[in-house]
């Protein structure tokens, strides 16, 4: 495998990795329709665990699943595919070397009132998975929140040790953090400068909005950003808070949306310099040609 200028100069700013780490990231990097772009787009089915099977999966019955799943990423050409444990052993070994997979480590389920994650996955089941990288969740602002970095760290270094990278989810939440400011451009700004600092080696957060939570920061962010209306911006800013754009930040398809609204968001995350995207409901609550047909316009703009 021969890496384009644009991963090349990707790797290279992830100092003191080693081999594995970069090795993986590179796999993810070449991987799919998106390959040498520098640019990503993940499968993430991890809401069947955040917010159960009927809400997550009802709306489309295939997705119920597992194999549906690494199928879709197949097709539509995806970067990676990231699920939990059991998901990804449904099809690990049919599906070996097909696509790169990501195990998500930890989970919430919304049976639940308190803003935590339990562990439910480990190092050692990424590796006998086959897998290019481990996922983490964080949430910044949580009363649990000391609790999560320190897993995250622990499992981090373990990965590390192991060679592959991590993904670290970072979604602020918590008792002083309400709807409006979990995607606050400060607050995903914070989020993800966090994660940046914690060594993850892909970061995913939100896609930020124009509202700036912290009153003490509105006029700077007047000053400073020339149009804070407009989402090409934030992206930038978002990319900025993460060591000046040297991390890969990519960003969550949110809420399910309309495939023009969709398009139009991923459209600006691009110009704004994101990585790229990690779309699920979004894709897997489609039936399956829609879901296809979605991915392929997606791919399409970051390949422009």
């Amino acid at each position: 495998m021969i890496y384009s200028d644009k991963v090349k100069f990707i790797l290279n700013q992830y100092e003191n990795t080693n081999a594995g780490i970069k090795a993986n990231l590179g796999r993810i990097l070449m991987s799919g329709k998106l390959s040498g772009t520098g640019k990503l787009v993940i499968l993430p089915v991890d809401q069947g665990h955040e917010h159960g099977p009927d809400k997550s999966f009802m709306v489309n019955p295939e997705a119920y699943d597992p194999i549906y799943h690494y199928e879709l990423a197949i097709e539509a050409g995806l970067s990676a595919y990231a699920a939990p444990l059991g998901f990804l052993e449904a099809g690990a070994e049919t599906y070996a070397g097909q696509i790169p997979t990501i195990l998500k480590i930890n989970s919430s389920n919304s049976l639940s009132s308190i803003k935590n994650q339990s562990k439910n996955g480990t190092v050692k089941e990424a590796l006998r998975l086959g897998c290019a990288a481990v996922g983490f969740t964080i949430y910044p602002g949580s009363d649990y929140q000391y609790d999560m970095i320190e897993e995250f760290k622990e499992i981090s270094f373990e990965a590390s040790e192991a060679g592959l990278p991590s993904v670290l989810w970072s979604y602020p939440r918590g008792p002083n953090i309400d709807k409006e400011s979990e995607n606050s451009i400060d607050t995903i700004a914070y989020a993800a400068h966090i994660a940046a600092l914690l060594g993850a080696h892909i970061i995913k957060v939100k896609p930020p909005s124009s509202s700036v939570t912290n009153s003490e920061l509105k006029k700077q962010y007047s000053k400073f950003l020339s149009n804070i209306e407009s989402l090409e911006e934030r992206i930038k800013h978002i990319k900025k808070s993460a060591f000046n754009s040297k991390k890969i930040v990519v960003f969550s398809g949110g809420n399910a949306k309309g495939t023009k609204e969709m398009l139009e968001e991923i459209e600006q995350i691009k110009n704004g310099g994101g990585n790229g995207s990690i779309i699920g409901r979004n894709t897997f609550q489609r039936p399956r040609a829609e879901a296809l047909q979605l991915l392929q316009s997606v791919i399409n703009i970051y390949k422009k």
